[in-house]
């Protein structure tokens, strides 16, 4: 199984990649692979609504979105990493995400989704909600922990002092493993959830 982890600090080594540092180990330990990709400082630009990935099947931006997106196809799991800026996710992993789950025709069905959430002191219910709704349009259970997914720390490796952060990081490495080792099983099974073709509407008529 593999999982694959967005780190949207523009800090390699800063608070936010030692949480995920805390989750690889444990998903180590439970046989699942993990490619770590640094996102946050990277030059990633935003979505322009030109439509033309719908002809394509990427973005018109040959950037990181489209090195991203077969790993994201291949991935069993996708754990999304922030800081906090004014209690909301870095801006260019943001921009990364909207390009990312826009361009990508492959189903995210039953993919495990996590967010990941750092900061200073405050803001990180309102990061942790932003980054979970990437997840919920796309048909992704949402990985949960024994608290919300986010970790304390303001200089480089404060969070190691984290020691409840740390655990909740270990506990939804743990809770994520499952999902993923439970819906491969009932993959094999029963399949994937039949799906409707898509009736959307407007409320401009």
């Amino acid at each position: 199984m593999k999982v694959l982890m967005l780190n949207g600090s523009p800090h390699a080594n800063g608070n936010t990649a030692l949480a995920l540092a805390e989750m690889e180990k444990v998903f180590a330990s439970e046989g699942i692979d993990v490619q770590i990709v640094q996102i946050g400082n990277k030059a990633i630009r935003g979505c322009i609504a030109c439509g033309t990935c719908a002809k394509t099947g990427k973005c018109v931006f040959d950037d990181a979105v489209n090195e991203i997106a077969p790993l994201f196809e291949q991935a069993d799991g996708l754990v999304v990493a922030s800081p906090v800026y004014y209690a909301s996710a870095n801006a260019t992993l943001v921009a990364c995400l909207d390009r990312l789950f826009y361009s990508t025709g492959f189903s995210k069905t039953m993919k495990v989704g996590a967010a990941v959430v750092c900061a200073r002191r405050g803001g990180t219910t309102a990061t942790f909600d932003e980054l979970n709704k990437y997840f919920t349009i796309a048909g992704m259970p949402v990985a949960s922990s024994q608290y919300w997914n986010n970790i304390h720390g303001r200089t480089p490796g404060e969070a190691a002092q984290d020691a409840e952060g740390l655990q909740t990081m270990r506990t939804l490495a743990r809770n994520m493993a499952f999902l993923m080792k439970s819906i491969a099983l009932g993959k094999e099974k029963y399949g994937v959830p039949q799906r409707e073709p898509w009736e959307p509407t407007h409320f401009i008529r």
